[in-house]
């Protein structure tokens, strides 16, 4: 009953589809408008990916800290080291620069040398008022050279904010309104506003300027998400289409494979917007990733027709044979693909979520459109000549199943040892993996943005904001002199870190308004002791609303303050040591009976959201397997099946992970994606060769190694194809300027490549082995899933009818 059932259904699909192809290619037309209507939809990402759920306790801590202070982003800051800036010509051009770009209305308040201002005691108002620390409009040398002094040598509280802690190079700091930091906005500003001012003081005086900050880096990374899309789509396609060309020799067979994977782009596009998702450094690989996978369904699928037609040269029947035969393999091994992608579904992350639901969907997608397209076309065209079916007789192709069977035959202890060799030092290598939780490691380092990061990390000690939120429970507790004394200890430690920045916080300001006290004496630059507390905190107190310079540190009920440092690029491990050192004296300092202390911050919450990603890897993963497993117990119904199928595909997993222990690649978000993507896609030659092989053993009653050699023979050629074309395919993101998408492809190449030569030698010789164990009839003769037909000639039994109507349209 299964058996006629599956003839009749495949029977049955391929007589709808080569019956109404007409109305199919309509239907696919009409269809490829409808998604394209829907790019307009496709939104790119303005904000790092937030790879934590919703509900973990580290973002509830992150959205409690927005909540009271608003973004955090929306620092721009870009700066100098050249002495010549302090030359009149120069300095006018800078403080023209600011003063330009604090008039647009994307921006909140710049703070440049031009804009500095000094606290001064006013004894009648009690209070201190602000006073201009550049008073001229005209700058000579003499002035600039006093200007220099007084900002040096008298205003510790700039140092490292406006003038860099060794003194030699200074910067402007520019907030952008919060409302605008995650908007289009942003990136108007950035590209229209921004760099074209920045470009023109540069060609003006000659002095070269670095700019960061995340808005800054956010726009120019997405920039290079974009523009690598268009990038990987015609490189993908080039690669693919010279491989297919070099196979098939066919220019007519390379068109309609590219015609039809390039409809699979524009879908994926469309997906994308009818969705809602928006562009990540992740869903960017969707499309070139169609491309690739895309490409073996049109080798299986046109490889198996022009056989069929060298067999009989009917192009009816060799039709019916390509959809009936063909199409329910490379169904099972699309799903299997696809399996391995939404995996990443049942995980907590959204952005893997995203990733996932896309890219299942669009696998499918590639294969109705490759089983509907090929077909339907060949329907059309005249009958292969026999230049197009020469590519089916190379004899380099033979030599290497010859080599194949020859390995099995002869080698069957080597391949063993091997394995096992490889299997140990993958072991070894897989304990030396490293984690990385780097916001910039996946950058590209080729950009000036970077060089820009680490110019600021060299210079200022930092550039990935670290937020800690103090609680004092109490209303107006901040400006207790208690607190701010122990927020000035807590500052101290984190200032003799070396990853960190000089810390931030309205502590700053009460010592700057103590100097200011004492008539602007570097020296009081300090928290006012229990004496001079009464009436410095109080000037202090009725000045902050005017200074407008340190009032986003204090919420608006003065219960909470807000300590910001900035850090360099720091290793996870050194990380987390820093953050338990953190913890720990932030504990001895604020007691939890009085205090409550968060650390939060971009850099923390993507620190914790790549260990996330770790655990969410062993789930997708162990997901993938038990998937695979299902699948493989439905349609052999043996438990040692599913072991004999599971092992060639998990050692190249393995060694892959070795590797990467090896050759220090981390685990980071773009490599975790590698082990579910290559697990989904190399099953699927076990399917293909255990399909085939229990097709030969009820064809070779029961015969175990003629099966075997039949099944390799067979399957060999199109298992060679389609790896050669996801080897290259894959390699195409190695030339990704990203870090983690070029070790991304070069990683699923490599794995596949391993899973390749572990399907065609491995598993076969498991299979011999282990025959008396695995191979016996009531396993294969009835399975419940049937992936290829037991005779051949079975769905010809099917109406005599030509569906196509004539063989030569």
């Amino acid at each position: 009953m299964n058996k006629l059932f599956s003839i009749g259904f495949w029977s049955a699909t391929a007589r709808f589809i080569l019956r109404n192809r007409t109305f199919i290619i309509i239907g696919i037309a009409l269809l490829t408008v409808f998604f394209a209507m829907q790019w307009k939809h496709m939104r790119f990402t303005y904000t790092e990916a937030n790879l934590l759920p919703d509900d973990h306790e580290i973002n509830q801590e992150y959205n409690e800290f927005l909540s009271k202070f608003g973004e955090e982003g929306n620092l721009i800051v870009f700066g100098v080291k050249d002495s010549t800036l302090f030359t009149p010509k120069n300095f006018q051009a800078w403080n023209a620069l600011s003063t330009n770009l604090k008039k647009d209305p994307s921006v909140e308040l710049t703070l440049s040398i031009g804009d500095l201002q000094k606290l001064e005691k006013n004894e009648e108002k009690e209070g201190f008022v602000m006073t201009p620390l550049v008073k001229d409009s005209v700058f000579t040398s003499e002035i600039l050279n006093q200007l220099q002094y007084e900002l040096f040598e008298k205003l510790p509280f700039y140092k490292g904010l406006v003038y860099s802690p060794d003194k030699t190079g200074v910067r402007t700091a520019v907030y952008l309104k919060k409302d605008i930091v995650n908007t289009p906005a942003r990136k108007e500003f950035i590209e229209e506003v921004l760099i074209p001012q920045i470009k023109q003081f540069e060609s003006e005086t000659g002095i070269k300027v670095h700019t960061s900050g995340m808005p800054y880096i956010r726009t120019l990374n997405s920039q290079n998400i974009i523009d690598e899309i268009g990038l990987f789509i015609g490189a993908a396609l080039l690669v693919t289409s010279v491989i297919f060309f070099f196979f098939f020799r066919s220019f007519r067979a390379t068109f309609i494979s590219m015609f039809t994977v390039i409809i699979g782009v524009m879908w994926s596009f469309g997906i994308l917007g009818l969705l809602k998702y928006e562009i990540t450094v992740l869903t960017a690989l969707i499309p070139p990733l169609i491309i690739v996978i895309g490409i073996p369904n049109c080798i299986f699928l046109i490889n198996k027709y022009q056989q069929e037609i060298k067999q009989h040269g009917n192009q009816a029947k060799s039709l019916q044979r390509v959809i009936a035969k063909v199409g329910n393999a490379t169904l099972m091994t699309n799903v299997t693909t696809a399996s391995g992608f939404a995996t990443f579904i049942l995980t907590n992350s959204q952005l893997l979520k995203e990733f996932g639901v896309v890219a299942s969907i669009c696998i499918i997608a590639i294969f109705l459109l490759c089983l509907f397209i090929i077909p339907i076309i060949y329907s059309y065209m005249r009958v292969p000549k026999y230049k197009h079916l020469k590519h089916l007789n190379k004899g380099w192709i033979n030599s290497f199943v010859d080599w194949m069977e020859n390995m099995v035959r002869k080698n069957r202890i080597a391949i063993y040892i091997v394995s096992i060799s490889l299997l140990c030092l993958s072991i070894i290598g897989i304990f030396n993996i490293k984690i990385s939780g780097s916001i910039i490691e996946d950058m590209p380092k080729n950009t000036d943005f970077f060089k820009d990061i680490r110019f600021f990390e060299k210079e200022y000690e930092g550039i990935m904001p670290l937020e800690i939120l103090v609680d004092t429970k109490r209303k107006k507790g901040v400006m207790k002199l208690a607190t701010l004394k122990r927020m000035d200890e807590l500052q101290e430690y984190i200032e003799e870190i070396p990853e960190f920045s000089k810390p931030l916080s309205i502590v700053d300001l009460v010592k700057f308004s103590k100097q200011a006290y004492y008539n602007g004496n570097p020296e009081y630059y300090q928290l006012p002791n229990s004496q001079e507390r009464t009436f410095i905190l109080s000037y202090a107190k009725s000045s902050a609303s005017n200074t407008n310079l340190l009032t986003s540190y204090v919420d608006s009920t003065g219960q909470y303050a807000r300590i910001t440092a900035f850090m360099k690029d720091t290793k996870t491990e050194r990380f987390d040591r820093i953050e338990e050192d953190l913890k720990a004296e932030a504990a001895k300092i604020f007691p939890e009976d009085r205090y409550n202390v968060t650390f939060t911050g971009k850099a923390l919450v993507f620190q914790k959201g790549t260990k996330y990603l770790v655990n969410n890897l062993i789930l997708s993963l162990s997901l993938a397997i038990l998937l695979i497993a299902l699948f493989m117990a439905w349609m052999f119904r043996s438990f040692r099946m599913i072991l004999v199928s599971l092992l060639p595909n998990l050692l190249p997993l393995l060694v892959t992970a070795g590797l990467m222990g090896f050759i220090g690649v981390p685990i980071k978000p773009s490599t975790i994606l590698v082990f579910s993507i290559a697990f989904g896609i190399s099953v699927d030659d076990t399917i293909h060769f255990l399909a085939k092989y229990r097709q030969e053993l009820i064809a070779n009653d029961w015969k175990i190694k003629k099966s075997v050699y039949a099944a390799l023979r067979e399957t060999g050629v199109s298992m060679f194809y389609t790896s050669i074309v996801l080897f290259f395919g894959f390699s195409v993101f190695t030339i990704s300027s990203f870090g983690g998408t070029v070790a991304l492809g070069a990683l699923v190449s490599v794995t596949l490549v391993f899973a390749m030569l572990a399907n065609l030698l491995l598993l076969p010789s498991l299979l011999l082995s282990l025959e008396k164990s695995i191979a016996n009839k009531e396993t294969f003769k009835k399975p419940s899933l049937r992936i290829l037909p037991d005779n051949m000639d079975d769905e010809d039994n099917i109406s005599e009818e030509n569906p196509t109507k004539s063989n030569k349209n």
